[in-house]
């Protein structure tokens, strides 16, 4: 007379259970592998203009107003794409003029070691202030009334150049030497850093005095 077995001491039943776990863990990580590519997929000029809203927008997308809405459908401040307006005195950048722009500027970032202090999207050290979101930081109105700036892109490329002779933190940025090219690149770096929707990362952002517009 056989003996019988409980299929929980069945070696079989294991093998087989481990198989069917493995490839659906497999399958299930190629569908998510396809979709944050989906989902981080830089979008195009054309985007823009028809309206489409991507959570990586086209570097064109300096040439348009960005704010920072709170979403009551997703519990977070969403960055919100508006009109058109200048940058540096133009608002007809083109997809591969801003590309170009947007590269100097993270290029600059990178030779300057500017994550050495900074963070970005998570990444960086913590003893300046975050830069994910410097773009829609309130601070930079003050700063243009303080430096005679008409626009927030020419406080901020002239803090980048002289930060020393305009502290804004209570850690003093060094100066490293910022050419005028650079400072605007890394500007239109850190505009088109802010409309990238993090779903609401820096999560303190929002504590900042008027950062947030809308609703």
């Amino acid at each position: 007379m056989s003996k019988k077995v409980s299929v929980w001491t069945d070696n079989r039943f294991w093998q087989r259970s481990a198989a069917w776990v493995t490839g659906f863990a497999a399958m299930l990580l190629i569908w998510l592998t396809f979709d944050s590519m989906g989902q981080i997929a830089m979008g195009t000029d054309n985007d823009l203009q028809n309206g489409v809203t991507k959570r990586v927008p086209s570097p064109s997308v300096i040439n348009y107003k960005i704010t920072y809405e709170m979403s009551d459908k997703r519990g977070h401040e969403v960055p919100v794409i508006g009109e058109k307006e200048t940058f540096f005195g133009r608002d007809d950048y083109s997809e591969e003029e801003a590309r170009a722009l947007l590269n100097l500027g993270k290029l600059a970032v990178q030779a300057k070691n500017c994550m050495n202090c900074h963070t970005l999207l998570g990444n960086g050290a913590y003893y300046a202030p975050d830069l994910t979101k410097a773009w829609l930081d309130p601070m930079w109105d003050g700063y243009m009334a303080r430096l005679g700036k008409d626009t927030k892109e020419e406080a901020m490329a002239e803090f980048l150049q002289f930060p020393s002779e305009n502290p804004s933190h209570g850690r003093m940025m060094p100066n490293l030497g910022i050419t005028a090219e650079e400072a605007k690149g890394i500007v239109a770096f850190l505009k088109h850093m802010s409309s990238i929707d993090t779903n609401g990362f820096p999560r303190n952002f929002s504590k900042m005095q008027g950062a947030i517009h809308g609703k």
